[in-house]
């Protein structure tokens, strides 16, 4: 079953997705903090140290949202970042934050569907997402056409919510994810339904050993997954034959 942020609204899962983001763009950086206790910000940096090695220097950024992941990604010196999303908003205040920074000739940001890429054939050295491939419309699409554009070598880095398996971890986190972050979501965002749909779509979502497999046929090979703090979040990190 498809997990979609309104449940009483006719459109598709993508369509809502970028009506989701634009809503609550305006707190969505306040609320990654306050949610994770600001651990996100160090998944980021365990993520891009995990890409070093690949030394991309033009990278796309899938689901750039407010630019956290791109920017992030400088630390690893590459010549270009551009990030692409759905939704206009959460891309205004990227735009905001990197102007802010001085940063618009390493980072561009384009409006544009992760499932239908504008880009050619074998155009980047690497290809990211961060907390972006659960809210794809069509799982294997995206990730097919993530590896059109990957250059023959490149590398796909994969940041994503997963789902604590060790006792008494897993139900302290279902708690949380069940009970204390739809309401804290609500009350700051002002959506009910983004923050409900955040926990629902990470328990739908395949995690570990279940998305290398659908990584890897899809076509990437040398994929490897790495848990994150005791399994709330892993990294996905995986290569385009050559």
């Amino acid at each position: 079953m498809t997990v979609v942020p309104y449940k009483d609204k006719a459109e598709g899962k993508k369509a809502q997705v970028a009506e989701m983001f634009d809503n609550i763009s305006p707190k969505y950086d306040l609320l990654n903090r306050v949610l994770s206790a600001g651990i996100d910000i160090t998944w980021r940096k365990k993520a891009v140290k995990m890409l070093k090695p690949a030394r991309p220097q033009l990278v796309l950024d899938i689901a750039t949202g407010t630019a956290d992941f791109a920017l992030e990604t400088l630390a690893i010196n590459p010549q270009k970042i551009i990030g692409v999303d759905i939704s206009a908003g959460m891309l205004e205040y990227g735009r905001q934050k990197i102007a802010k920074l001085g940063l618009q000739d390493k980072i561009e940001l384009r409006q544009a569907d992760s499932e239908e890429l504008p880009f050619a054939d074998s155009t980047f050295d690497a290809v990211t997402v961060s907390f972006g491939v659960r809210n794809f419309e069509h799982l294997e699409q995206g990730l097919s056409d993530m590896l059109r554009v990957l250059k023959p070598g490149g590398t796909v880095l994969i940041l994503e919510f997963s789902q604590p398996q060790l006792f008494p971890f897993k139900q302290l986190y279902n708690f949380y994810s069940r009970q204390v972050l739809p309401r804290v979501g609500r009350l700051v965002s002002h959506d009910p339904a983004a923050y409900t749909y955040l926990p629902e779509s990470v328990k739908a979502f395949p995690f570990g050993k279940s998305f290398v497999d659908i990584l890897t046929r899809v076509g990437y090979e040398q994929v490897i997954c790495r848990p994150l703090t005791l399994g709330i979040s892993s990294i996905y990190l995986g290569k385009k034959p050559v």
